[in-house]
């Protein structure tokens, strides 16, 4: 009787009958959206620790900030979807801000902060609305489909599948050209991580479910006999607990704020860089909610409406929009890269997923894995490249939707896209991408038609260019 009564409460909350659903059928949607997005506890720490960021902290970080964005999409926007570190994004920390731009992690935890509260701001004001307005559609997907590239690129990196041969000057003995090329395949991290690829790809093509997961975990047993999986250098569930203070607050210490705020002439390159990192998060939720949400009836034409036009609360997008952007700021001050709505939760969505019981679900699943930390952590990064590479893939699927046969289209989407791997930095590609459809607009004789937002950030984007150059 008390089971019927608990069930039927969970029901009135959630309002699962009323979303034509089952508490046995959210339940098994929150483990399918684990299990599909469940990689990123192990991808996320290997990436971020890159930095020097101690893995044990970022492991929890990227677990806490889950479990509580994830929760608040559920029990405040009673919507199936589930939130973690994104992909993309922790490669643009890393890759691009700290090693590119040589930010100290410290101060880019600060940026990804500011990022959390600017995106609050915007999606309780109209402000988003005129964002949404400015971006032309080819630039929100030709970003979208970038930054996949972005982290195939990653990927193929990360196990060095490309090699850069350089060339020497004759007279100095300088360095003075790389020529890319295709690495030999003579060593077992590049067979490892091959066996990885084709196990991801061959699992994602079939739509097993989790299948991301289980390339990884089939792939780090592959590694043990081939002496790239060992739990030499795994962390204890003791040593991660101890590392989490090392990251948890230290955007409000001397090394977060004070030091990213020191130097006025880096100023210009922050604000942009923030500017970055909040729009790639926000179109990429965006993208996400209505992708999957239009076709399952989970946003309404209604939801749609209200993003456009209105400003707090007066929709379940609006408070979906919050809660990803709460998780952002929350998971910064834990010690990691922005939260962001995983597309994932579409594999829990197809599965029957209707109300935020789903997300709640996912929630627990990820408290559960904080202690698989000395399993996690021995896992190789050849094991997870080839997960990259498939993500990569399946985010650049928005590239389809650009028109490649319009030459006005085609520049600006291929600098705002193919151009972020080429050069290596997301926030250059969005940069190239503005610049050119700027150019491209004028060429047409249709300057007033470009919105003031983009030759605003098009002229900042030119003018860090030249001070970088300058100085």
């Amino acid at each position: 009787m008390t089971q019927k009564k608990q069930v039927s409460g969970l029901d009135k909350f959630f309002g699962v009958t009323a979303a034509g659903s089952s508490i046995k059928v959210e339940i098994m949607a929150g483990l399918t959206t684990f299990f599909a997005m469940a990689y990123i506890i192990v991808v996320n720490p290997q990436i971020l620790s890159q930095t020097g960021m101690p893995w044990g902290g970022v492991f929890l970080a990227t677990i806490i900030a889950a479990i509580i964005g994830t929760l608040v999409m559920g029990l405040f926007a009673n919507v199936p979807y589930a939130q973690a570190a994104g992909m993309g994004l922790n490669a643009f920390f890393t890759y691009t801000v700290c090693f590119g731009l040589g930010f100290k992690w410290q101060e880019t935890l600060c940026m990804v902060f500011l990022c959390g509260l600017i995106n609050i701001i915007i999606t309780v004001t109209k402000i988003r609305k005129m964002i949404i307005q400015a971006i032309p559609e080819v630039l929100q997907n030709a970003i979208g489909g970038g930054i996949g590239l972005f982290v195939a690129y990653v990927g193929f990196l990360n196990v060095g599948f490309f090699t850069f041969t350089t060339k020497a000057d004759a007279k100095n003995g300088d360095a003075v050209q790389a020529t890319p090329g295709l690495a030999v395949m003579n060593n077992p991290t590049i067979w490892l991580f091959i066996i990885g690829l084709v196990l991801a790809i061959v699992l994602t093509v079939l739509k097993v479910r989790g299948g991301m997961l289980i390339a990884i975990a089939v792939t780090a047993v592959v590694g043990i006999p081939m002496g790239q999986t060992t739990m030499a250098n795994s962390v204890s569930i003791a040593d991660t607990f101890a590392q989490l203070p090392q990251t948890f607050g230290v955007i409000f210490t001397k090394d977060g704020f004070p030091a990213l705020f020191s130097d006025v002439s880096k100023l210009p390159i922050i604000l942009l860089t923030i500017f970055a990192f909040s729009m790639s998060d926000t179109f990429d939720t965006i993208g996400t909610f209505i992708g999957t949400g239009r076709r399952t009836g989970i946003f309404s034409a209604e939801d749609e409406k209200a993003l456009e036009n209105g400003s707090g609360f007066s929709s379940k997008m609006d408070k979906a929009l919050f809660a990803d952007s709460i998780a952002t700021s929350i998971g910064a001050i834990c010690g990691t890269s922005n939260t962001t709505t995983y597309v994932e939760s579409s594999a829990g969505i197809a599965a029957g997923g209707r109300t935020g019981l789903t997300s709640v679900v996912v929630a627990i699943c990820f408290a559960l894995s904080a202690f698989l930390s000395p399993v996690i952590s021995a896992v190789p990064s050849a094991a997870t490249a080839g997960v990259l590479v498939v993500v990569g893939c399946m985010m650049a699927s928005s590239l389809k939707e650009i028109e490649w046969g319009d030459i006005s289209e085609a520049i600006p989407a291929f600098f705002a896209s193919v151009f972020m791997a080429f050069s290596y930095s997301i926030s250059y590609g969005i940069a190239g991408g503005f610049i050119t459809y700027c150019i491209v607009k004028t060429c047409k004789k249709q300057a007033k038609d470009v919105h003031p937002v983009i030759w605003v950030v098009a002229v900042l984007f030119i003018l860090d260019f030249i001070i970088t150059a300058v100085l």
